[in-house]
């Protein structure tokens, strides 16, 4: 009788339809401005369509997006993680020490995503156990995620030892002619697009961002659901933490700075709402292709570093300006 009781209320909040048709709607709107911008980037420079910049372009896309996936699921649930750039610091160094150690790789890089996990479920009990607003303890968990990362390196690189050539290949190696890092990502979206759609978890996750109290009465188990949202961010932060390391070969205790603040302005422009229960992997996917390449153009331009922060905090006001007006007139 609970099961029926449940499947019945998860079926009266799931995505409708019209939902749905509005996501695919958004989602068709973001590639026509990707692929404005990507025919302005080679009026502005022909060599951004070259070969060598395109696949950095794509490695940058894996970058951004493979941690912007963990952040879309916390964000469906209408929660935050700010955590992810420090979590990415923490598992870099301490993957580049196991490393150097002697560590096998595979088990240093299964030891890495456990770090994540773990990191992922300290965000979450403060959120389910001790009712910590999610930005307040994910807040204080990037401030001391990067703290540890500077104590354990001592403030410097470390490096991965005889293993550097090996566990190069996941960051800058090729399957097919393609770039490791962009196949991991595709793989990641491709699975978090079913997860999120095609199960019983996918529509949780739905039905809990968009009402938690109906939720809970449809018979949901809310506090499992944020605990493996905030779970799945911390190991795509690990993973992300990973391809880094791997790209570098180095760990830097200063890996993935303002890296939260990336994720989640790829996956408000991607479409997903901050206020929960709207949105989805494929805006993501294409709003980590379009910080990427708004960053390419800057660079072929010549623009400064410090002037890219400008333009990147000013994308970040509008997209969440935008988000808060769509709320608004819905409402």
């Amino acid at each position: 009788m609970a099961e029926m009781t449940t499947g019945q209320g998860l079926a009266s909040i799931r995505p409708g339809s019209v939902g749905r048709l509005r996501g695919w709607a958004q989602s068709l709107g973001l590639l026509w401005v990707l692929i404005v911008l990507c025919a302005f980037a080679v009026y502005l420079s022909p060599s951004f369509i070259q070969t060598g910049n395109m696949l950095n372009v794509g490695r940058q896309v894996a970058l951004f997006g493979i941690v912007s996936v963990g952040m879309t699921f916390v964000i469906l649930t209408r929660g935050i993680d700010l955590s992810v750039g420090s979590i990415v610091g923490v598992v870099a160094v301490a993957t580049a020490l196991m490393l150097s150690s002697g560590v096998p790789i595979p088990l240093a890089m299964i030891a890495a995503l456990g770090m994540g996990a773990v990191f992922g479920a300290i965000n979450g009990a403060g959120v389910v156990f001790f009712g910590m607003p999610p930005f307040i303890m994910t807040l204080g968990t990037l401030v001391m995620g990067r703290g540890i990362a500077m104590t354990i390196a001592n403030g410097e690189p470390k490096t991965l030892g005889d293993a550097s050539d090996a566990f190069s290949y996941l960051g800058s190696g090729f399957l097919f002619g393609i770039p490791v890092p962009i196949w991991i990502f595709v793989a990641i979206a491709a699975a978090a697009f079913v997860v999120l759609r095609h199960t019983p978890f996918g529509r949780q996750i739905y039905a809990v961002g968009s009402n938690t109290e109906a939720a809970r009465l449809a018979g949901i188990n809310v506090p499992r659901v944020l605990m493996s949202v905030y779970a799945i961010s911390g190991v795509l932060s690990a993973l992300t933490a990973l391809v880094f390391v791997s790209r570098l070969t180095v760990g830097e205790p200063t890996a993935g700075t303002n890296l939260e603040l990336e994720a989640i302005s790829i996956v408000v422009i991607g479409g997903t709402s901050l206020f929960g229960g709207e949105g989805g992997v494929i805006g993501t996917v294409i709003g980590a292709a379009i910080i990427a390449v708004m960053a390419n153009i800057l660079n072929l331009l010549g623009i400064s570093p410090f002037t890219q922060q400008i333009v990147k905090g000013a994308i970040i006001i509008a997209a969440v300006m935008f988000e808060v007006y769509r709320h608004k007139r819905r409402s």
